[in-house]
């Protein structure tokens, strides 16, 4: 790696003014697990680290009211996956966190940092946007509330400033919704997904109320498909309704080759995928 300059500040506002918004080559760190692959590999060269570590317990902390989540940027993923009040409001969570890459990165990669990098092949997002969740972020001008759905705004690129951060996630109560998230991997099962569906729905006796369907991994980056919304809403649950659901979400979804497979393979993958988080959605909400 190349030499840089590493800032530890100890408040957000002291953060914010260290960032340079003219300068690419100043960059924030959070846990790092992926800025530091990049610098490794020589992707990216910064001439200055800004260390969010030591900015204290503001970041990192897990708030609860009237059934809503507030999660701290820095808070690690580890600490989510492990926390009760999580697992109490959106189990969905923690069970997607066992196959969320492996302990030693959850251990240090952060909430803020996990979204903010903006990489599709994350797991997170997918699910996030499907339980409406949004990031609140703090700049100079004071900051903003964005819905995750918003933040994400093409491959490896989000809504964010150049000297805007992630402050908190917030989730909001989830009341009787039903949620899933499915990976499909082509190697071990906490790899990079080929495809990541994720899907929360409510029901009025056996049809669907409403519902949110989310494709990341085998896409641009994690993205709402509402034709399969749409097939999916005010209809009972059986397999031609899920078999439509799958046909609109391929109509829909563009889709990106790589190693993990091709847009052909994948979009087969997506017709399966949809209805089977579906069908696990409904199952979770019967346990």
């Amino acid at each position: 790696m190349t030499p840089f300059e590493l800032l530890e500040p100890s408040s957000l506002k002291d953060a914010i003014a260290l960032i340079d918004p003219d300068d690419p080559s100043v960059r924030p760190i959070a846990g790092g697990t992926a800025l530091m692959l990049m610098m490794k590999a020589g992707v990216f060269a910064p001439s200055k680290l800004i260390s969010l570590g030591k900015i204290g317990d503001a970041l990192t902390r897990i708030d609860v009211k009237d059934g809503a989540l507030d999660i701290g940027a820095m808070t690690t993923l580890s600490a989510v996956e492990h926390s009760s009040e999580v697992a109490r409001l959106t189990p969905v969570i923690v069970r997607t966190m066992k196959r969320l890459s492996n302990v030693r990165v959850r251990n240090v990669a952060t909430v803020g940092g996990n979204l903010a990098h903006g990489d599709p092949h994350m797991d997170l997002p997918p699910l996030l946007i499907a339980l409406g969740a949004s990031v609140r972020t703090a700049s100079g001008s004071g900051g903003r509330e964005l819905a995750v759905e918003d933040l994400l705004t093409g491959y490896y690129e989000t809504a964010l400033e150049r000297d805007e951060l992630i402050a908190s996630l917030h989730i909001p109560a989830q009341g009787k919704s039903r949620s899933a998230y499915m990976k499909v991997t082509t190697g071990s099962a906490d790899d990079w997904p080929a495809l990541g569906v994720a899907v929360s729905l409510e029901l009025d006796g056996t049809a669907i109320t409403s519902v949110r369907v989310v494709a990341s991994a085998a896409t641009p980056m994690a993205v709402r498909l509402k034709g399969a919304e749409s097939a999916l809403t005010g209809k009972p649950i059986d397999d031609k309704t899920l078999k439509a659901a799958g046909d609109a979400a391929c109509d829909e979804a563009e889709m990106v080759a790589d190693v993990r497979g091709s847009a052909a393979y994948k979009r087969e993958l997506l017709r399966v995928t949809v209805g089977r988080a579906v069908r696990a959605a409904l199952q979770a909400g019967e346990k």
